[in-house]
């Protein structure tokens, strides 16, 4: 009760000072005990029954499963898919392997495409290097073999080889403009324009450009891998694309508690606080141009 609680008057300071907050309850859930919640998601996910007090730890597992099932998951407007997708982000962006592999079977049984899985762990690989990605790719494809899923998938580049840099800016230059590149400019030799390239080829042009997951869901997604690793100054910059592209402060906020029972209070707690800033900041904004016109 204490931790469901804590969870509720974390969206009230969120939205404090007017901003709608989301509904801590589904409707269909209201009538509804976190136990069966717990038990109701669950089974949806991992086909079995929950709260067993079985094992070597009945407790953790119990305490561990109405915590995110029975509660976490009724928080915000976010559905099943969306859930499991962040979930996987932010387990590939820690290398909890064998909790990964549980997650993958999960999204799966909550009808998320395997190719869908995929773009996921994919948009990862700018944000944490391509080695925990590929760390993440192979358990991807342990369980692709043991579900009987042909691999490889399909190709998804959507983008031709000289195409990248183009294609990447027009989606970077209207969330991001040109910050990249003028914060690098006192670098010595060019180095700064370089990897500015880079980033708007690699990041925008390979990753963001690609099928399955529009943008709105990569974005969303970002939020899950930069609240995972802590980065707060990426992170916020990420709020504020994420606002740009359609994402309301409600998803942020439910996107972001998502992530809160893997990677614990603290990252959570930091990234909520930058939202509240960041989503203050714009009402005054828009407050302020209202009284202009």
């Amino acid at each position: 009760m204490k931790q469901k609680t804590l969870i509720v008057i974390l969206i009230l300071i969120i939205f404090q000072s007017n901003f709608a907050f989301a509904k801590t309850t589904k409707i269909e859930d209201t009538k509804m005990t976190r136990e069966e919640i717990c038990q109701k998601n669950f089974y949806k996910l991992f086909k079995s029954k929950a709260l067993t007090q079985t094992g070597n730890d009945p407790e953790m597992m119990e305490i561990l499963q109405k915590y995110i099932f029975g509660e976490i998951f009724t928080i915000g407007e976010l559905d099943i898919r969306t859930r499991e997708l962040l979930t996987i982000v932010s387990l590939t962006t820690q290398q909890t392997l064998p909790q990964l592999k549980a997650h993958i079977n999960a999204a799966l049984n909550a009808d998320v495409k395997p190719i869908e899985i995929r773009e996921a762990i994919y948009q990862c690989a700018p944000f944490i290097g391509f080695p925990k990605t590929l760390n993440a790719l192979e358990m991807l494809n342990e369980v692709f073999k043991e579900r009987n899923i042909k691999t490889p998938l399909e190709n998804t580049p959507n983008v031709k080889e000289a195409e990248r840099y183009n294609k990447g800016l027009a989606i970077q230059q209207p969330i991001y403009g040109n910050e990249i590149k003028e914060n690098l400019s006192a670098l010595p030799e060019n180095i700064g324009e370089q990897v500015s390239k880079l980033l708007t080829e690699v990041c925008f042009g390979d990753f963001y450009t690609r099928k399955y997951l529009d943008i709105k869901t990569r974005e969303l997604l970002v939020i899950g891998i930069l609240v995972t690793n802590n980065n707060l100054r990426v992170l916020k910059k990420h709020i504020e694309g994420n606002l740009k592209v359609g994402n309301d402060g409600r998803i942020i906020a439910a996107a972001i508690i998502q992530c809160m029972p893997y990677t614990g209070f603290p990252n959570a707690l930091t990234a909520l606080e930058a939202l509240k800033d960041i989503l203050l900041e714009k009402q005054m904004i828009d407050e302020r141009q209202t009284k202009k016109e």
